[in-house]
């Protein structure tokens, strides 16, 4: 097939303030850059939108440089090459990548990650094999710092990190595993697909109150990717010596006026609890551990996990702004071609 000289790309048109709008991207054309020493052209077949790129939109310090207005976004995608000029990558072949969010992507031969053509989805290595599934599983085994017969509570549950996070305290021995989600139909997915002990729905009532009728005894790990009421909720209900693992805090993100909590951290000091902030990149070095557990357990139906996915590059900002907003159980996902 003749080489691509252009290709779609979703920019980042302007910061956005509070929620983000369609009108914070802009869906253009642009010429595909010629490859270069050790690079590959890849055609990006299924990319990924992630919590984490909302940061990226403003223009603040961080442990990660913030999106450029212009410019293209990226983020994780799976393709496949195209032209290669690297011995160790030929055409055809799938490789994982961070230039997500275009059609074409010219990549460094040394950033393109093999990926086995058998893997369960061409999504896969973007969820549960990928950076959520690899986050779940630090998170909860360094971070918490999780041992069994621990009762533990997840917050985001249906989401492409807490899903998994549930599944595998089950799996290790936890005494209990309890979810937080925005819906009757998560809160079902949860008890009824995933194996949580018990489930509630967030916007029925207090979240201090749920997780009490939950967890009568108390939280020993509390793996936060929601922050604000949850967390509050959290330091309230756990036990002495419990240990919290913060990966996230959804429901701050998007908001412009005063944020929620937590206000009562010094539940923290008369409990004795370690409230541990982590990135993934930290735990670079379980990786390997990571894919061949997980793996192993992909293969004997002791994981499942679903994939919310969105069809065509152009409404990758509208993915987004679902996925924000909570419209997604497992992993969001934007299918770009087949």
């Amino acid at each position: 097939m003749s080489l691509p000289t252009q290709g779609t790309e979703v920019r980042l048109a302007a910061r956005p303030e509070g929620w983000p709008t369609l009108d914070t991207f802009s869906v253009v054309r642009a010429n595909v850059p010629l490859v270069g020493a050790s690079q590959v052209l890849v055609r990006n077949l299924v990319m990924s939108v992630d919590p984490y790129m909302r940061g990226r939109m403003n223009d603040v310090r961080s442990y990660v440089p913030p999106f450029a207005v212009g410019k293209a976004l990226d983020g994780g995608a799976v393709g496949e090459v195209i032209q290669s000029d690297s011995p160790g990558l030929a055409v055809g072949d799938l490789v994982q990548h961070g230039l997500g969010w275009r059609e074409f992507a010219v990549v460094g031969a040394a950033s393109a990650v093999k990926v086995d053509p058998s893997v369960t989805s061409v999504g896969a290595p973007l969820g549960v094999l990928g950076m959520p599934g690899q986050t779940a599983y630090a998170g909860l085994l360094k971070a918490a710092r999780f041992r069994p017969g621990d009762v533990v509570f997840v917050s985001g549950a249906a989401g492409a990190v807490g899903s998994l996070v549930g599944q595998i305290a089950r799996l290790l021995g936890a005494g209990k595993v309890i979810g937080s989600a925005g819906s009757a139909e998560k809160v079902a997915y949860l008890t009824e697909e995933l194996g949580f002990d018990e489930a509630f729905n967030y916007k029925d009532g207090p979240v201090r109150a749920q997780l009490e009728k939950a967890a009568p005894k108390g939280i020993d790990v509390y793996f936060d990717n929601v922050g604000g009421e949850h967390l509050e909720a959290a330091l309230e209900v756990a036990t002495w010596g419990a240990r919290f693992a913060l990966c996230g805090a959804v429901s701050q993100y998007n908001e412009k006026g005063e944020l929620i909590g937590p206000r009562n951290l010094m539940q923290a000091i008369g409990k004795g609890i370690t409230l541990r902030g982590f990135l993934v990149a930290e735990y670079e070095d379980l990786k390997d551990e990571f894919r061949t557990v997980m793996n192993g357990w992909l293969a004997e139906e002791k994981i499942t996990y679903r994939e919310t996915v969105t069809e065509g590059l152009e409404n990758a900002p509208a993915a987004f702004i679902d996925m924000l907003r909570g419209g997604n159980i497992g992993k969001m996902l934007v299918k770009i071609a087949d």
